[in-house]
């Protein structure tokens, strides 16, 4: 996949299959996903998998705003490796939310507990 498109690495690609299955494991029972419930999964997979390097690793797979999730799931649907409903457009991973922002704060330490 990254060797034929080349705008992002193909752990990229790799990376949001991933984070689709990690929500995909949070629900009662496997549905689809609306675009924006796919970029928030990304980030919390991100965050729980990378740590405070989240936005680091995603950077350097040349993933830096959730229009970029929108372009990767978009070619992975045209690959056959996901589907879409009729419903769905790239224009749903339209700014969820600013890369900068959610990575910068409210990372929760595992282990330290707030008073």
């Amino acid at each position: 996949m990254g060797q034929q498109d080349g705008r992002y690495h193909e752990r990229g690609y790799l990376f949001v299959l991933a984070a689709l299955e990690y929500a995909q494991g949070k629900l009662a029972a496997r549905r689809h996903l609306s675009g924006a419930e796919l970029a928030w999964a990304c980030r919390d997979f991100a965050l729980d998998q990378f740590g405070l390097l989240a936005p680091t690793v995603l950077r350097f797979w040349r993933i830096t705003s959730t229009e970029d999730l929108g372009r990767i799931v978009f070619s992975l649907i045209d690959v056959g490796l996901l589907a879409r409903q009729p419903s769905d457009k790239l224009e749903d991973f339209d700014r969820v939310y600013d890369f900068t922002e959610v990575f910068r704060v409210g990372y929760r330490w595992p282990g330290l507990e707030r008073s």
